[in-house]
Parts: structure tokens; sequence; C-alpha cells
């Protein structure tokens, strides 16, 4: 009886032990909302990508891209290499393309671990037969750029986010 007691008080003990350290609790994410807002051009619906940079300006992962036919993503080329190599599921954070002169407002979702560590957000954007502006607009990830209005070097004017 009492050697029944201890494996079953063991296996509990073990079962803790597991559960404690197999399940990593999610990091805490806020949502904000961006606007993007593009200068006057002619021609086709731009497209998009904003992307999370790791402090080393390395790519680390997709938050919202603009533009959901997948055979002009290569326009985005510096987006592209990271993507085509990592395979990610973007359908989850796609929408449609974004005129001259229009805007669009998506939510994204960042970390909140990556604010005030060095991280930055980048807008890439392409439109098809024009240019492919790999860095439109980026900023680092901070307190108060994450409630800001940021100019645009290409075909977006300016982006301005804020705390959903």
């Amino acid at each position: 009886m009492r050697k029944f007691s201890i494996i079953k008080i063991l296996s509990v003990l073990a079962l803790m032990a597991f559960s404690f350290y197999s399940f990593k609790p999610a990091e805490a994410a806020s949502k904000y909302k961006c606007m993007v807002q593009m200068t006057n051009y002619t021609g086709e619906g731009a497209y998009v990508v904003i992307s999370l940079i790791n402090p080393k300006g390395e790519y680390e992962k997709t938050l919202y891209m603009q533009g959901d036919d997948d055979e002009w993503y290569n326009d985005l080329t510096s987006w592209f290499d990271f993507y085509g190599k990592k395979r990610n599921n973007i359908d989850a954070i796609t929408g449609a393309t974004v005129a001259g002169g229009q805007r669009s407002i998506n939510v994204i979702e960042i970390d909140d671990s990556k604010i005030d560590t060095g991280y930055r957000i980048r807008f890439e954007s392409a439109v098809e037969d024009q240019e492919y502006y790999e860095k439109d607009v980026e900023f680092e990830l901070t307190s108060a750029s994450v409630k800001s209005k940021v100019e645009g070097k290409g075909f977006i004017r300016y982006i301005r986010m804020i705390p959903n």
C-alpha cells in the first residue's frame, strides 16, 4: 500500500515538472492601428510589407502584407529573400494592394518585449513596372514611435501608428 502511494506521488511530481518546463508562457503582445497613406503616383496598386527587424538588422517576422497575389512578392526583393527561405504562411496577414493617393488602415500585433530593445519596423513598397523601396519607412520600435507619424521615402507618403 505504501509503495503504491509513493509511486502515485512520484507520478504527480513528474507530471508537474513536465508541465512546468514544457509550456512556455505566451509573450504579451499589443495591437496597433497602422495607417499607410500613399503618395499620388500612377500605375498599379502598391505591394507593401511590414516587417519586424531584429537589432542585428535581420528580418525576424512579417507583421502585415498589402497585396495578396504571391506572383508579385518577388518584387519586394529583400523581403522575398527572407520569406523565400522561411516559407512562412502569411495568408492570415494579407490584404489588398493600395493605389496612389489612397490609404489603408490595418491592425498589426507586436510583442511587447520588442519595444525599446533595438528592434525596428520596416515598410517596403513596390509597384509593378516601377520602383522598389527597401526602406520606404523604417524606424526604431520605442514607446514613443508606436504612437507617431513617420514620413516615407518612396510610394508611402507617411505612416501613422496608434495603440489599438
